[in-house]
């Protein structure tokens, strides 16, 4: 190919496989589809992503260039939606974000409220009698009374006064805290 052949008989070429014809059309359009980009982007680095999908696509979309208008033309049209569609999962990724921060910064201040009240809970259980704390710490442990009262070899009954005793005792220590 010469470098006097026209940019759409190149585009015929390239579209055809052609890969010097392609070479040589990306050589000729380069610069003007960069500043482009630049234009649309409005930063040197967003430019160059989109400059580059862009070139990594137009061997495929040059399939359905059809020589109606000059290539440029195209070629500026397939810059222009490129750049929208780029837009617009910017705004949709910006939009799935928004309030992501919110629900973080809640779901943190969640966390800690529990770990906080987890720790208190443990601390004021470390204050208990061995009975009550023996007694809390397995059905903390998502056992029943009856089961309970089996470890402790105790009744179910002394299980359930004991639970009854640990929420006083934990009771009067908040209030001694307040």
């Amino acid at each position: 190919m010469r470098m006097n052949t026209g940019d759409t008989e190149l585009a015929m070429a390239a579209a055809g496989g052609d890969a010097k014809a392609f070479a040589i059309l990306l050589e000729r359009s380069y610069d003007r589809l960069f500043g482009l980009c630049f234009r649309l982007m409005g930063s040197r680095a967003e430019a160059e992503d989109l400059c580059q999908d862009i070139c990594a696509a137009l061997p495929t979309k040059l399939a359905r260039f059809e020589g109606g208008s000059q290539f440029s033309t195209w070629l500026y049209r397939v810059a222009v939606n490129a750049a929208h569609d780029r837009r617009r999962r910017a705004v949709t990724r910006a939009k799935a974000s928004q309030g992501w921060g919110d629900w973080e910064v809640n779901r943190t201040e969640v966390n800690k409220e529990q770990a906080d009240a987890q720790d208190w809970l443990m601390q004021a259980i470390g204050t208990l009698p061995d009975d009550l704390r023996d007694t809390v710490a397995l059905v903390m442990d998502e056992m029943n009374h009856r089961e309970a009262g089996a470890v402790l070899g105790v009744s179910e009954g002394t299980v359930s006064w004991r639970m009854s005793e640990v929420k006083k005792h934990l009771k009067a220590i908040k209030e001694s805290e307040q």
